[in-house]
This record gives structure tokens, sequence and C-alpha cells, in this order.
């Protein structure tokens, strides 16, 4: 019998941590049903020009509901979905485990739409047995399939990160700012919020260091916290890039159209990156991934794997590939 043998660079070099896939680094947040409806259609849009799902969208029941109307606002979200796009990424968070709403949340949102949801977001995770309560009701909703993205937002949650980052049903990780600042009691300043001051403050960088980390070590996605200042498209991708290049987030919150884009130009390889990558993997697979000689630096399967995640990280920022990259996707 012949042996099957790999050959799609994901496989060959990830191996296991294939299986977690490689999320969109850009994750937009919609709670009005307005906003949300023109979130799906700019989503749509930018697939049509990129060729790619470049952002999820992620609707809104915790912050979007209005006191009082959840119920309502979870069945909007449904028929939403519902009527949303085979080829859309669509996620939504639902309220916090200890919240009255967390259950009908679930029982009306992931019983009629799981299989249409790419992930659930579940605020204000402080454990693992929180994280257990959420399986539980998505079992109890037949979505036992459905990732689950956690929001960590307070001193306590950050420490328990890397045991909450272990669970299996866990995809992400999200760095919740606002939260986080406020549970300090004013011992954080609230510069500490801001675009700037918020890679600044060492409480706040500890707990941005300590998710980045927590995720790499289970391979699972960090994903940073929002830019509140929505209008400054110069602090958008100022903060967006030092959250990739200095703290090894792969995925950041987006709160206005205006951001999503500020996004993936910060997080995507430019043009030498994605020219230089092709070039490694090609001549790898070539060789059929033993070790080779480019440009007079030794490459091996250490430094393959870095490359293909170059080119991972291109094509769902919508970059143009080379051909020699592009029949991997």
């Amino acid at each position: 019998m012949t042996k099957f043998k790999m050959t799609h660079p994901r496989d060959i070099l990830l191996g296991a941590q294939s299986a977690t896939g490689f999320l969109p680094v850009c994750d937009h947040y919609s709670g009005v049903e307005v906003r949300m409806r023109k979130s799906l259609q700019l989503q749509a849009e930018m697939t049509e020009e990129f060729g790619a799902c470049v952002f999820d969208v992620t609707l809104d029941c915790e912050d979007g509901a209005p006191v009082g109307g959840e119920a309502d606002h979870a069945a909007m979200v449904v028929a939403l979905v519902a009527l949303a796009s085979a080829k859309a990424r669509i996620a939504v968070r639902v309220h916090p485990v200890d919240h009255p709403a967390f259950e009908a949340d679930m029982a009306t949102i992931a019983s009629k739409v799981g299989d249409q949801l790419c992930h659930i977001m579940v605020p204000k995770v402080e454990s693992v047995q929180d994280v257990v309560k959420v399986v539980t009701a998505l079992s109890s909703a037949g979505a036992e399939k459905l990732p689950i993205h956690v929001l960590i937002e307070s001193p306590g949650a950050v420490h328990r990160a890397f045991d909450i980052a272990a669970h299996p049903r866990v995809q992400s990780l999200s760095f919740g700012l606002m939260d986080f600042v406020s549970s300090h009691g004013g011992a954080i300043p609230s510069h500490g919020m801001s675009s700037q001051g918020q890679f600044n403050h060492p409480l706040v960088v500890r707990a941005k260091l300590e998710i980045a980390s927590a995720c790499h070590a289970n391979s699972k996605t960090p994903s940073h916290c929002v830019v509140t200042e929505f209008n400054d498209a110069a602090a958008m991708t100022i903060a967006a890039r030092r959250a990739f290049q200095e703290f090894g987030y792969t995925r950041m919150w987006s709160i206005h159209p205006n951001q999503i884009r500020p996004i993936l130009q910060a997080f995507a390889p430019t043009e030498g990156d994605i020219e230089n990558a092709t070039k490694i993997i090609a001549a790898a697979a070539r060789d059929d991934w033993a070790p080779i000689s480019f440009e007079g630096k030794l490459h091996d399967r250490a430094s393959y794997r870095y490359y293909w995640q170059v080119l991972e990280r291109a094509h769902q920022t919508g970059r143009l590939l080379p051909p020699e990259s592009q029949i991997y996707f």
C-alpha cells in the first residue's frame, strides 16, 4: 500500500497546530442592528475586493442589547445570521456566564445558528470553570464543535490565562482593556486606556504580555484590545503595529469601519517579506523540506515554519501573492 504523503506546507510545517486554523487579523464588533447590517455588507464587499475574508464580524449581545431587551436582541441577531451568506464569517458575543441572560443567549443563538457561526465570544471569563460552563451550554444547544473565544478582563483572569488558553475548546483570548483598567479601582490612570498609554503603563503591559504568551504557549490566537480613538487613523495604525510587532498579537479588535483597513495594513507583511517567503517556501518544497542554503543562509523546518506563517498572514490580510504561493490558497 502506498503511504499518503502530505504536500501542503500547513500540514508539513505546523502539524497539530494547523487544526487551530489561521484567523483573520481583524475582529470587527457591531452592537446596533443598522451597524450590524452595514458591517456584514462591508465584509462581503471587502471579501470580493481582496479575494479572502479579511475580517470577522462579531454581533454584540453584551453591550449591544438594551437592559430588559436581551431576548429581542438575541432574536434579531439570529435573524441576521440566518440571512447571511455562507461565505460570511460571523461570531456573536453573548453575555457573561454569571449574567441572567447567558443561558437564554446560548439557547437562542447557539441552538438556532450555531452551525453558521465561526465562533462564540464569551466576555469576563475568570477561570477554566467558566469555560466549562460555556462548553456545557453549547452542548445543550447542540453546538459541540463551535470554537470558543474568551475575553480576559480582570487581574485574576490574567493570572489564570495560561490555564484558560490550555482548554481544548478555546481558540482565542482577547484582552479587555477598559474593564481591566477599571477593575483596579483607580490605581491605573485613565491614560492607561488611551491608544498610547495602554502600551506604557506597567500593569497593562504585563497583562498584554501574559495573555499573548499564554496563547502562543498553547497554539491559540491572541487578540488585541480596542483603540477608542476611532477617528484617529494614525493612532490606530501605530497601536496596531505595536500590538503585532512588539507584543506578539496576531489579531485585533475593530469598533468602527475606519479601523479595519489600518489593522489590515499594520498586520500585513511587506511586499519584500512576501517575496522572500515565497522563494524560501518554494525552494524548500522542491527539496522535500530538507535543509537548504538560500542567499548564503541555512534554512530548515524551523525557519520554513516562520516563512509559511508570513504567507498565511499575507493571505488573511488580502495581500497579493506571487503565483508560486497562490497555489496553496
